[in-house]
């Protein structure tokens, strides 16, 4: 995964703003895991999508069909291999269960994307 972060304006590095917290965050990563392990739970072996088989997840992930239609224009249009596509998936479902979400919709799908390794 990768993400690009720009630069900070000097102005916002002391603003009083209020993020989200650490614990939060960790409550939402801790039900999001547990979503995951219930997900998978009658497959072997595997507890969160990055384990789980890319194929399973592209039968049983709960891809909406225009989220479906996004990505395989991306697959497309960034010539991805079969791995590529289904590492993608995999980033929206999580993304997808920190949300809280039911289904992967083209809004996840994008933001996945958007955390590909960069070429070159």
């Amino acid at each position: 995964m990768h993400v690009t972060v720009g630069r900070v304006a000097l102005g916002d590095l002391s603003a009083k703003k209020t993020e989200e917290s650490s614990a939060d965050i960790r409550k939402r990563i801790s039900s999001a895991r547990a979503r995951q392990r219930a997900r998978y739970a009658c497959v072997e072996g595997v507890g969160c999508n990055a384990h789980a088989a890319g194929r399973w997840i592209d039968a049983h992930g709960g891809v909406a069909p225009r989220a479906r239609a996004l990505l395989h224009r991306a697959a497309n249009g960034l010539a991805l291999s079969a791995r590529g596509y289904h590492r993608v998936l995999k980033v929206a479902r999580t993304i997808v269960d920190l949300d809280e979400s039911t289904s992967v919709a083209t809004a996840h799908i994008a933001e996945a994307l958007r955390y590909r390794q960069a070429d070159g």
